[in-house]
């Protein structure tokens, strides 16, 4: 990683904690959970760090273009996370890697978490082209998550926690219980400063776009305040240019069909200069809350 200068006790520094993986063997890297009141880990957790074991194992002049993972059981946040990494494809152009995380359940591991993720060196471009960014407030124009949260007590308590080290600044409510039109919108960042290194801001890019994206299933109905609970169950990131992720982002989401208890979002990240820099998928299961 790069030695750039963090903020001391920031959430950035935090953050890095997270993302700083300890290798144990040869393709073999452990992560840890910050302390928390929730009961399972939250999946951008999980993702931003097995998206870093697979890039520590990668040539730096190679960029990650796309993640694709699936959640397969919740996650302990009292117990280390293991990562081990599969080398599955060194080639001219291309780079593969696929990780499982595993941590210890009734005596033995069993797999949480299993990624894919496609490193590509630096082409020269055939063809560009990108969805322009929306019109928007500019972030100090709209109020922090911490601030709309406040209104909600304990509905708001959750996002509060796996937030800590985001910045969001909301144009709408998520906790008000009433139905919205699609497409959500929110500005974000890391708080403080991460260091230069593509694949960290790569990875905490990940950690973040898990954050929002689920919720735009429940904007019709009134999102997290209407009295539901959801999971993720499979993410995926394409990569379009670099991003910092400890600097002022847009990210839109939205829901374009969901049935069974499911909802599919989709997701679309600009930098403040109006760059295309990420689009997210995701599906996920909701379900109402018995109260």
């Amino acid at each position: 990683m790069s030695g750039a200068t963090m903020d001391g006790g920031s959430q950035a520094a935090a953050l890095m904690e997270v993302l700083d993986l300890d290798e144990r063997a040869p393709d073999v890297f452990v992560g840890q959970t910050p302390s928390t009141r929730m009961q399972r880990i939250f999946g951008g957790q999980v993702a931003g760090q097995a998206l870093m074991a697979a890039g520590r194992t990668v040539p730096a002049d190679r960029g990650v273009h796309s993640m694709h993972a699936y959640f397969l059981r919740p996650g302990d946040p009292h117990e280390e996370i293991r990562y081990a990494v599969d080398r599955i494809r060194d080639g001219r152009s291309f780079t593969t890697r696929r990780v499982v995380a595993c941590q210890p359940r009734g005596g033995e591991d069993v797999a949480i978490f299993a990624l894919t993720a496609d490193f590509h060196g630096p082409e020269p471009a055939v063809v560009e082209h990108s969805v322009p960014m929306p019109d928007m407030p500019r972030p100090d124009e709209l109020p922090s998550l911490a601030d709309v949260a406040a209104r909600h007590g304990q509905v708001a308590a959750g996002a509060l926690e796996i937030s800590r080290a985001v910045e969001q600044r909301l144009l709408h409510d998520p906790f008000d219980g009433r139905a919205k039109e699609p497409p959500t919108r929110v500005w974000m960042r890391v708080a403080g400063r991460l260091p230069d290194d593509p694949a960290v801001h790569a990875a905490a890019l990940t950690f973040v776009s898990d954050l929002t994206l689920l919720g735009a299933g429940l904007v019709r109905v009134g999102g997290w305040g209407g009295g539901y609970a959801g999971a993720s169950l499979d993410h995926a990131v394409w990569f379009h240019a670099p991003v910092r992720a400890d600097e002022w982002f847009l990210y839109e989401t939205e829901s374009p069909a969901a049935s069974a208890g499911l909802a599919l979002c989709f997701g679309r990240i600009w930098s403040a200069d109006g760059t295309h820099v990420a689009t997210v998928a995701q599906e996920g299961l909701l379900r109402a809350v018995e109260r």
